[in-house]
This record gives structure tokens, sequence and C-alpha cells, in this order.
């Protein structure tokens, strides 16, 4: 019952879906909790994922055969999945493009980041971040629905293990006292970790019965390398993370996820068959 009481505690912290009265009276919760929730950020991943999923399949469905299904049913889906985490993700990513691209003095950025208005940097990254989010949505839509849903369940589980691990290697600099990601970020166990990838395993599976061993491989190369990456611009450029950089690094691995799976069935399909 306390792994579903961590569970619970991950949807409400990383959803806008009710936990609420008696249910979060049953919950609690405490800053270990919260700590130990970390575990299960995976798993939330599955109930964006389903969300996502669902109105992708629903709206490719009912509008036919076109070429305006697939960018139409991106559209909304990505709407949804905005809707149903309360933009959170997308907000950090916002921030981090703001603090970064805004001063290349440390604290100076650290100082942006926490600014709740959003700037020119931030603006420009929500922007392209969706535009590349439901262009690739349409390419994988228009290929084939199977592909699209493939690619969303995965996406959605695989980009929330990436920034654990973040918290696993960097140091947290963030505002102490006013980080909501302060409790999570002061120790991730290995327990923890296991835990996420067991989230992992089963829609991993499911994505590659689903379409391929190229496409699964391909899309969690791009997702992984490009994580690596932003952990190494956050080590370099404020040496450590704040709340705001995992967020982000959900969102760029998520689209590297998409890239990933567009790419296998494009490009490295051919050459793979050649």
């Amino acid at each position: 019952m306390q792994t579903v009481r961590h569970y619970l505690l991950a949807v409400q912290f990383f959803t806008r879906i009710p936990v609420t009265g008696r249910l979060a009276q049953w919950v609690g919760y405490s800053p270990a909790m919260l700590r130990a929730s970390s575990a299960h950020f995976p798993g939330v991943g599955w109930l964006v994922a389903g969300v996502a999923a669902g109105t992708f399949a629903a709206l490719h469905q009912a509008l036919g055969p076109g070429p305006g299904a697939p960018w139409v049913a991106a559209v909304f889906c990505t709407i949804a999945t905005v809707w149903v985490t309360g933009g959170f993700h997308e907000d950090g990513l916002a921030d981090v493009a703001d603090g970064l691209g805004g001063s290349l003095d440390r604290e100076r950025a650290l100082d942006i980041m926490k600014d709740s208005r959003i700037g020119a940097f931030g603006a420009m990254a929500l922007v392209l971040a969706l535009l590349a989010k439901i262009g690739l949505l349409a390419l994988l839509g228009a290929h084939s629905l199977g592909a699209a849903l493939a690619a969303l369940v995965g996406a959605h589980v695989v980009s929330r293990f990436w920034p654990l691990l973040l918290i696993r290697t960097l140091v947290h600099v963030g505002d102490t006292a006013r980080s909501k990601s302060k409790p999570l970020a002061d120790q991730i166990t290995g327990a923890a970790l296991g835990a996420a990838v067991l989230w992992c395993f089963m829609p991993l599976a499911i994505v590659w019965q689903a379409q391929s061993a190229l496409f699964l491989i391909a899309s969690l190369l791009i997702s992984a390398l490009i994580a690596a990456w932003m952990a190494r611009w956050f080590a370099r450029r404020l040496q450590g993370f704040t709340g705001d950089c995992l967020g982000a690094t959900q969102q760029v691995s998520e689209i590297g996820f998409y890239l990933g799976a567009a790419l296998s069935l494009g490009p490295l399909a051919r050459w793979a068959g050649a």
C-alpha cells in the first residue's frame, strides 16, 4: 500500500489528475514520500501516454483516410498531454531556455530561471518544441497509426526516466527554499532507479512487438543521446541542475524518441534493408 501511496503522490505532483479529498488524505505527504515517489515517474508516463494515444487514435480513426487526419490528431494529442500535465514540463523548458539563452553568467542564468515571466528564448523554445512534436507525430501517423501510437507509448514513459539519471549524477543548484523539486533532488537510490526501469519494461516491450527492434533501438538511442547532452550542458553551465532542468530534459528527450522512430521508418529502414 505504501507503493500505491508513492505512485499516487507522483500522479498528484506531475499531473492534473485529481488526487484530492479523502484520497489525498490517505496518500499523505512528506519530503521523504515525495523522494520515494521518484521511482514512479515513468509510471506517470503510462497515464499521459494513455491519454495521448487514445486521443490520437480516436481522431485519426474518426477523420478517416486523408493527409490532414494525422496532423489534426497530432495537434489535439499534444493539447491533451499539455492539459493532463498542466504544462509542467513545458514550463521548465521555457525557463531553461530563457536562463541559459539569456545569460552566460551562471548566477544570472539561475536568477532568470526563477522568473515566472516568459522571455524571447523561452517563447521560441516552446514554439519550436511543439512544432517538432506535432510534425514528427503527424509524419509517424501518415506512415501508420500503429507507428504513432507506439512512439507515444514509448516516448512518454522513457522521457520520464532520463531526468532521474540527472538527479543521480548531478547536484541540485536551485533555490532550496522555493524549489518544489528539492525533496526529489536530495537523493535517489539504486532501488528507486530499478523500480523506474521496471516501469519502462512493458511499454518498451510493446513498442518492440508492435513495430520492430530497429524502431525501438533508434528511438531509445536518440532519446538517450539528447538526455546525455542536456546533462553535460547543465553540468557545464550550471554545475548542477534545477527542477526546470528536469522538465526540459523530459521535453527534448520525448522529441528525440519521436525523431528516432521517424528515422527508423525512413532512411534507417532503407539502410538496414540494403
